[in-house]
């Protein structure tokens, strides 16, 4: 199957997906009451502060990312850096994980770095950000241990699902049948020219891992890195004085609900939408009142708060979808 015809069927595979997903969580929503929530409960002076975040956080991500790649002698431009990281953002909305590949591929056409060493340091970050929500997960644990016990209580079909699976035979099958399949696929690989291919792009990928280590200005890196997820989570929480029900449930319920959100975002739907709106409700369910029409409420709520965040991703990064063949038009003619 040529390559475009698999990504059309991704994209509405994972669309199928995503449009499930949505439907289960909002299948019951009132959506008049919410409309009348919108318009008269909502403080949309603290949509503009959590845009005003989540622009700083992507800004420092592009600063972070141009320590990595100068510490292989690569001084890519923060213009480029910028909206290499929008554009992958905006590329993920159409299918999940796309964006590291896009991000990757625009930045490599316009800065003349190898695409397998960019997306090498796009690994790296990752392990970092990783390693941050694993940190921030145990501080949720150790914090919030009787509410999240609550959450799996409120969700059991989901746990069940999870445990069930990993003791069954199925998964032994699953594991054993994909170690025996990647086997297979390096022996044949390995009698073909697109074995050297591969052999040269992990070189390159591993070099891009490997420029943690490298960084010239440690701190800072761990600076960006900390300050990025700083932001993302004063993003998410500064949205919860735009509404009434949610303004006093504090920091530390904001940090929890934050963490599982964040999870939501992993499962195979374009943006997170409908895991991440699942996950919010499901958490912002346990620490309030089960008062008559509040999981209404809870549904707009993280309606509104994703959709603040995927907006900013499509406007910002269609922008600079735009702007960036316009800004290198000078490095294409001296490529050309």
């Amino acid at each position: 199957m040529p390559l475009v015809y698999k990504r059309i069927v991704k994209f509405f595979v994972f669309l199928g997906i995503t449009s499930l997903l949505f439907w289960l969580v909002y299948r019951n929503q009132n959506w008049s009451e919410a409309e009348k929530i919108l318009k008269e409960d909502v403080d949309y002076t603290w949509i503009w502060v959590a845009i005003g975040m989540g622009l700083l956080s992507h800004l420092c991500r592009a600063l972070r990312w141009q320590l990595l790649t100068r510490s292989m002698g690569y001084n890519i431009r923060l213009a480029n850096s910028f909206m290499g990281v929008m554009i992958g953002y905006l590329a993920n909305i159409a299918l999940p994980r796309m964006g590291e590949f896009t991000r990757c591929g625009v930045v490599s056409k316009y800065e003349r770095v190898p695409f397998s060493k960019l997306f090498g340091t796009v690994v790296a970050e990752r392990v970092i950000d990783l390693g941050i929500l694993v940190a921030l997960t145990l501080v949720v644990v150790f914090t919030q241990f009787k509410q999240i016990g609550i959450f799996l209580e409120d969700n059991r079909e989901v746990e069940e699902k999870i445990v069930s699976f990993f003791h069954s035979s199925w998964f032994f099958v699953f594991a054993v049948g994909l170690v025996l399949a990647l086997y297979i696929v390096w022996r044949l690989l390995r009698k073909t020219s697109f074995h050297e291919r591969l052999r040269n792009f992990w070189q390159g990928m591993k070099e891009g891992l490997l420029t943690v280590k490298r960084v010239k200005h440690k701190w800072l890196f761990v600076f960006y890195s900390l300050f990025i997820w700083l932001m993302y989570y004063l993003m998410f929480y500064v949205c919860f004085f735009c509404f009434e029900f949610t303004s006093d449930l504090g920091a530390l319920i904001a940090l929890t609900i934050f963490v599982l959100s964040s999870y939501g975002m992993v499962m195979p739907a374009q943006g997170g939408i409908g895991s991440w709106h699942a996950m919010v409700i499901a958490a912002l369910l346990v620490y309030l009142p089960h008062t008559p029409g509040i999981e209404n409420m809870c549904r707009t709520f993280a309606l509104l708060t994703h959709g603040t965040m995927t907006l900013l991703y499509i406007v910002v990064g269609a922008f600079c979808l735009l702007i960036m063949p316009l800004y290198n038009t000078k490095s294409l003619k001296k490529q050309e």
